[in-house]
């Protein structure tokens, strides 16, 4: 008897654009493999419940329509260490980027850091204290284009300055990107250090700093600076990053990746407003 599917399982049309990848990926493990066994899960289950325990936080035990939580997190866990998470989430970017009649890879990033608060057993050894917001946790650094996707990710103790993730994020993006990368923005968080360190990488860095004027007004989106907090605010729709449950910063930044994956997957599918076109084309 086949189980109800949930919300946010992957569409077939979803599933066909990274079937492919992870397809090639056991075809490869079976060929390093001593026995040759392709093992008998459904990889494609797999996803889904990486998928549902994003969005609903649950723990991995339990899920029972699923496949056994020891197969999730095996494979999980393995796709990490692999770098297949950020494969997928960097195949889908570049077709976002082609839809929208953009090169593969941009040639500004937005970079910004955001403290989360870290659950009880989370180990003490990987977490700290934002001593300027107060929140004892973690501090995760995202490098995003003007389109909100997602280019890096650094997942580092809260008590880290913005500088640790800045230097990090600057360099896994001028990998990923190339010399096509040529700016960068950040806010007044970051020092002097990563403007240096982007220079030696032939980055340009411009601070945007607020205008005197919007003092006391709360948020105020600034200029092309403001996607990366809508990335932010769409990234809590998956409740397990709205707190970090990991006990790993790896697993914490693979969640990250799952969670543009299954975001991209529907925006490649599900067709957009006509003003969203409109809205694109002109940013």
């Amino acid at each position: 008897m086949e189980r109800e599917p949930y919300p946010r399982d992957l569409a077939d049309e979803q599933w066909a654009l990274i079937e492919p990848v992870i397809t090639a990926w056991k075809q490869e493990r079976v060929a390093r493999s001593a026995t040759g066994d392709p093992g008998g899960c459904d990889l494609r289950d797999v996803v889904n419940a990486i998928f549902y325990q994003n969005r609903t936080v649950c723990q991995w035990r339990y899920p029972h329509d699923l496949p056994a939580w020891s197969a999730v997190f095996y494979y999980f866990t393995l796709w990490r260490e692999d770098g297949l998470d950020q494969q997928i989430q960097e195949l889908l970017r570049c077709q976002v980027r082609e839809k929208a009649r953009r090169l593969e890879d941009p040639s500004l990033v937005v970079i910004d850091t955001q403290s989360v608060r870290a659950a009880a057993g989370v180990p003490k050894t990987t977490t700290g204290l934002d001593s300027n917001k107060r929140i004892p946790g973690r501090k995760r650094g995202l490098a995003v284009d003007v389109l909100g996707l997602i280019i890096d990710v650094v997942v580092l103790a809260a008590a880290a300055h913005n500088n640790a993730a800045g230097r990090a994020l600057l360099d896994q993006a001028a990998e990923r990107c190339g010399n096509r990368l040529e700016k960068a923005l950040v806010n007044q968080g970051f020092k002097d250090e990563v403007v240096i360190h982007g220079a030696m990488l032939d980055i340009t860095l411009d601070v945007v700093r607020r205008n005197p004027a919007d003092q006391g007004k709360g948020f105020v989106p600034q200029p092309k600076r403001w996607v990366v907090e809508q990335v932010n605010g769409t990234l809590m729709l998956h409740r397990r990053l709205a707190r970090e449950y990991d006990h790993r910063p790896d697993n914490a930044a693979s969640r990250v990746y799952w969670a543009s994956t299954a975001n991209m997957a529907r925006r490649l599918t599900t067709p957009a407003p006509a003003w969203r076109d409109d809205f694109v084309a002109a940013a």
